[in-house]
């Protein structure tokens, strides 16, 4: 019904007209005094050919509106749907799409070569850049004095940094190397912890951690990133009072005493580049840690959320969808 009033809107000027020239006749006919047997058999004669000739023409205007609502999918791909031209002006409307379609298409191919370019650039970058940091870890380890201590915390971040710049190129990359198996969720904790202890014993912040007796099917190297950066930020906003990790079901929670995060920015940390209010304050925020996090937990089957006040964060990473209980 849809197709057929829009080809009455198409064919309105031509309708009109026909109308028009049928009150002219009717009205000389009448004029002349001509007997209306004649006229109205002519005019069955005439509505019976319009009327079969407009049947035709809707029956191509049907499947042309067809093939073109189906092209809105194609046509990125290809151009070789599109319906036959009737007349000049559509020819000259399809070499227009012709044009656009292939001015697109080398923009496309263009900037598929700068990002694989960029990909290729900082994968190498955030390789190479392991080799002076592992140097520098060498000799800060050699070493144990405050002084040493707070730089190796620094190099620690840097390399971190390094990671997640890594991590920011491979996510959207069409080789990103997902192992999916299951893992025990005890064994990845505890990679990250020992990874974070010096900061925990500088700092003075006590670790609470209860340890989980359950598998997850993920992929090792991403989860410990996500557990990593959450860890992170759990170290980085609190000054004083502990840091826990535990589970709750099948919930993994990372809760910390620190300065909280304030009501307004709580439901948007997790968007890219995004620091609030606290994170502006600290100038080494990047607003892109949680929103890696938020992106990998999508790609794992995973769910990340946070809640908020001010006696601490607590940061959840729901695994429900892929756990599994190992105790026997």
């Amino acid at each position: 019904m849809k197709t057929f009033l829009n080809y009455l809107r198409r064919r309105a000027w031509f309708i009109a007209f026909m109308l028009i020239f049928a009150a002219v006749c009717a009205v000389v006919f009448a004029l002349y005094g001509v007997s209306a047997e004649p006229v109205l058999y002519s005019a069955a004669i005439c509505g019976a050919i319009t009327l079969a000739a407009g049947a035709v023409d809707f029956v191509r205007f049907r499947s042309k509106t067809s093939r073109l609502s189906a092209m809105k999918n194609e046509i990125t791909v290809t151009l070789d749907g599109l319906p036959e031209t009737a007349d000049c002006i559509e020819r000259q409307y399809t070499e227009l799409i012709e044009l656009l379609y292939q001015s697109r298409q080398a923009l496309d191919s263009q900037n598929r070569r700068r990002s694989s370019e960029m990909t290729e650039y900082y994968t190498l970058w955030a390789h190479q850049i392991k080799t002076p940091i592992a140097a520098m870890r060498l000799i800060l380890q050699s070493q144990d004095t405050p002084e040493s201590r707070e730089l190796y915390e620094d190099l620690q971040r840097i390399e971190q940094y390094a990671e997640m710049a890594l991590c920011y190129i491979r996510l959207d990359s069409d080789s990103t190397d997902y192992v999916i198996r299951r893992c025990p969720l005890d064994s990845i904790i505890r990679q990250a912890l020992r990874r974070f202890s010096p900061q925990f014993i500088r700092k003075k912040i006590k670790l609470v951690y209860e340890s989980p007796d359950i598998s997850v099917l993920t992929d090792e190297k991403w989860l410990l990133f996500v557990i990593e950066q959450v860890i992170s930020n759990a170290l980085k906003y609190t000054r004083e009072g502990s840091v826990s990790v535990y589970t709750e079901g099948s919930v993994l929670c990372v809760k910390d005493t620190g300065i909280g995060i304030a009501p307004e920015d709580l439901p948007r940390i997790f968007e890219q580049g995004f620091t609030g209010r606290n994170g502006r304050e600290d100038k080494r925020a990047s607003g892109i840690g949680l929103y890696l996090c938020r992106r990998i937990c999508d790609r794992l089957g995973h769910t990340i959320s946070a809640v908020s006040d001010e006696h601490g964060t607590t940061v959840k990473i729901d695994l429900a969808a892929n756990m599994v209980d190992t105790r026997e």
